[in-house]
């Protein structure tokens, strides 16, 4: 078991990227602490895998963080799932939309790592991984400009966390998937016009000819969790299938 002995907290658990890679590090050996705002689906992980601990969790609300995070214990490994796509341009992204998505994409995982680096720094260890997107800094994407933008900020954040803590047993990384077959995917296919066509349209713009599956970007997450990424710091890593490359 690649996480044995390891304490790992999830935040977005309730479905997609989050549930799954909750289930596999579970799966992996690790006590794993699952989080969500939406408490129902997130009771849903303790039928897959009844060892999991699940808690309702508003990661944005700073109140409801330091209070989660005073009462764990010791963690061994924040993974911070938590993200909001805005479809639109600047023009399209109104104070409202742009206060959300600043609020969901950024502030949460500096909420989560502010109370959570302290316990790792006592430990003289810690390992904190952060979804992003290669929709940022990385790669301009159509109708993304403040979730791009964000997830730009989260690629610098995870940069400047891994340099300061390095010294000290800190690790930080973040993983960039490209598109990836989840519900709240699927939920933006329902918004459009023509759902049939936005599918078909989505899957044409892969290079691969295909969407990702979040056990994908959960075999990821699960390398970077554990000892065998130990040298592993600081870096950005795209799972989209090639889109990149060119």
């Amino acid at each position: 078991m690649r996480l044995k002995n390891k304490k790992i907290v999830v935040t977005a658990a309730a479905q997609g990227i989050g549930k799954s890679t909750a289930l596999k590090f579970a799966f992996e050996g690790a006590s794993v602490i699952a989080t969500d705002i939406n408490e129902q689906k997130l009771n849903e992980i303790k039928n897959e895998n009844g060892s999991i601990d699940t808690q309702k969790l508003d990661a944005t609300n700073k109140e409801e963080v330091h209070k989660f995070c005073s009462n764990i214990g010791d963690i061994d490994v924040l993974f911070h799932a938590v993200g909001f796509v805005h479809h639109g341009t600047l023009m399209d992204c109104d104070d409202e939309e742009f206060t959300r998505s600043v609020n969901v994409n950024i502030y949460s995982a500096y909420l989560m790592s502010y109370n959570l680096l302290p316990k790792m720094l006592n430990k003289g260890k810690g390992n904190i991984i952060i979804v992003s997107s290669a929709a940022s800094n990385v790669k301009g994407a159509p109708n993304r400009f403040i979730y791009g933008t964000t997830k730009a900020a989260l690629n610098g954040f995870v940069k400047a966390v891994a340099v300061d803590y390095v010294k000290q047993g800190i690790r930080c990384n973040a993983i960039l998937p490209g598109t990836v077959e989840t519900p709240s995917w699927e939920g933006r296919v329902q918004m459009a016009s023509d759902p049939t066509q936005a599918r078909k349209d989505f899957i044409a713009r892969q290079a691969m000819g295909r969407l990702a599956q979040p056990d994908e970007i959960a075999s990821l997450a699960t390398y970077l969790a554990s000892d065998e990424a130990a040298f592993v710091t600081g870096q950005t890593i795209a799972v989209n299938g090639g889109k990149t490359c060119w």
